[in-house]
């Protein structure tokens, strides 16, 4: 089962993945869709707020926030990981569950990274934003490191996201019913 939709001007035919018995979600990834990241990146900046770095969190998010970040010619982009890394210092931590994992996971922010982000206007950005719980805890690293949430943007909403006011996104990404057919 295929879900076809078209975003920044593509179209493109999104497997539909089982979530959970009763929820199947459609598989959206721009890993390796070279168009589909530049695409999605030039119109969200068309719609960005004004900011001074963007942040992301591991992993779907990477290459649209370095597009991002290519296209508006920032020299830097920030990157929240899954796990602490032996060359991080100073490490930022916050707890985070999504629709697409099975357990709760924890995101981390260098202390570098964070020093940079201090009185700063921050941009968070993602390549789908279904429950919110990892912007959320994107919101929290940023906050925590002092800087302030200038805006939150992603290529797709998903569910109840797609009611969120505080979101800005180029399409909405409807949830499914075992048989393929669109919840309402």
């Amino acid at each position: 089962m295929y879900y076809t939709m078209n975003v920044a001007g593509l179209q493109r035919d999104l497997p539909i993945c089982k979530a959970t018995d009763s929820l199947y979600i459609a598989g959206f990834v721009i890993f390796g869709d070279q168009e589909l990241t530049v695409a999605c990146a030039r119109e969200l900046l068309k719609l960005a707020p004004e900011y001074d770095y963007i942040i992301t969190a591991e992993a779907k998010g990477i290459p649209l926030a370095h597009e991002m970040a290519r296209q508006s010619g920032d020299a830097k982009y920030i990157l929240a990981r899954k796990g602490p890394k032996l060359y991080m210092r100073d490490i930022f931590e916050v707890s985070v569950r999504s629709i697409t994992t099975a357990k709760e996971q924890k995101l981390y922010l260098d202390g570098a990274d964070a020093a940079l982000m201090k009185g700063k206007r921050i941009l968070l950005v993602d390549d789908v934003i279904s429950t919110g719980e990892s912007l959320a805890a994107l919101e929290a690293l940023v906050e925590k490191a002092g800087g302030t949430v200038c805006g939150k943007m992603s290529i797709l909403a998903e569910g109840d996201a797609q009611d969120r006011e505080d979101l800005i996104y180029l399409e909405k990404l409807p949830l499914f019913h075992p048989d393929g057919t669109i919840m309402a």
